[in-house]
């Protein structure tokens, strides 16, 4: 069973759900890109009871608020709103579990806030954003962020309201690593229901959020600083397995040399069967990784 939490911030709230004993070891989960809390409802049930899970809503996404009008999406608002969460949860040391663009998250976290975490769990994730390496692709990068915006905000669409089978089908072929199991899953917190039908609950805005980057040099430099605390699994069919990148994805490759020759020793590095959303759709795969890396020295948390 699982309940529901609402956080209060200037623009709304952040919500979550939670699982477990309050008072027990703290782990706070972060989701994908416009994914929501729910990306973990199948593998927290396998995780250890005796922990206190909180998986949140990135505002924009889930039942979170959207950020006020004429807002951008930059990467550090959902570093602040970890940093929000925690203050209201009044966490002064937890683990960090993030997903995809909430492995992203989780990274700069742990990083800008080292003292705060005790250990860190990248699910499809190596802790940071993809950035371009070609100075121009980056100008336009950002270019374009801020005309799509005012671009969104001159058309003032009323979101489309889609039949539940068309809001599901549309949401699998967006997300080739989902099963149907999994998309109806984050369906149930991803839209709302009105007369005209489902209407997705993330802010379009999202689409076009300001990132952040960094080189593969100061990449190593900030794994190697929590070095002891990391977990990272790699779905063999995923996102970021060497085989499966673009020929022209030279930052991802460089990182993995990185783990390969000097990082190997000090990050667990996991590889397993399955797709991008490996945890949603087998969590099995993942569950026993995770737990054994929960339970293994976890007496340094403090609520």
């Amino acid at each position: 069973m699982f309940s529901e939490l609402k956080f209060p911030v200037p623009w709304g709230h952040v919500a979550a759900k939670a699982w477990g004993p309050s008072e027990g070891y703290p782990v706070l989960c972060l989701h994908g890109w416009l994914d929501n809390a729910n990306t973990f409802d199948k593998l927290i049930p396998l995780l250890p009871r005796d922990c206190y899970y909180v998986a949140m809503d990135f505002s924009g996404h889930g039942l979170s608020s959207h950020r006020p009008a004429g807002s951008l999406y930059h990467f550090l608002d959902y570093v602040s709103d970890v940093r929000r969460v925690a203050a209201a949860l009044q966490w002064r040391r937890f683990t960090l579990m993030g997903h995809s663009m909430g492995g992203c998250v989780a990274g700069m976290f742990c990083f800008l806030y080292p003292e705060m975490v005790d250990k860190l769990i990248l699910l499809e994730n190596l802790g940071f954003l993809l950035g371009p390496e070609d100075t121009e692709v980056w100008l336009k990068s950002k270019r374009m962020v801020i005309d799509r915006l005012l671009s969104l905000e001159a058309k003032q669409q009323t979101p489309k309201a889609r039949s539940p089978e068309a809001a599901l089908q549309r949401l699998l072929e967006a997300n080739r690593h989902l099963t149907a199991e999994g998309g109806a899953i984050l369906l149930q917190r991803g839209a709302t229901e009105t007369p005209a039908g489902l209407v997705y609950n993330r802010d379009m805005r999202v689409h076009m959020q300001s990132r952040e980057s960094f080189t593969v040099e100061q990449c190593v430099k900030l794994l190697q600083k929590i070095q002891d605390r990391v977990l990272i699994i790699i779905a063999q069919d995923g996102l970021l397995v060497p085989h499966n990148l673009d020929s022209t994805n030279h930052f991802v490759k460089a990182l993995w040399e990185a783990f390969e020759s000097t990082l190997k020793q000090h990050i667990q590095l996991v590889e397993v069967p399955g797709s991008h959303f490996v945890h949603l759709n087998e969590p099995e795969v993942v569950s026993g990784i995770i737990s054994n890396f929960l339970t293994a020295q976890n007496t340094r948390a403090r609520l």
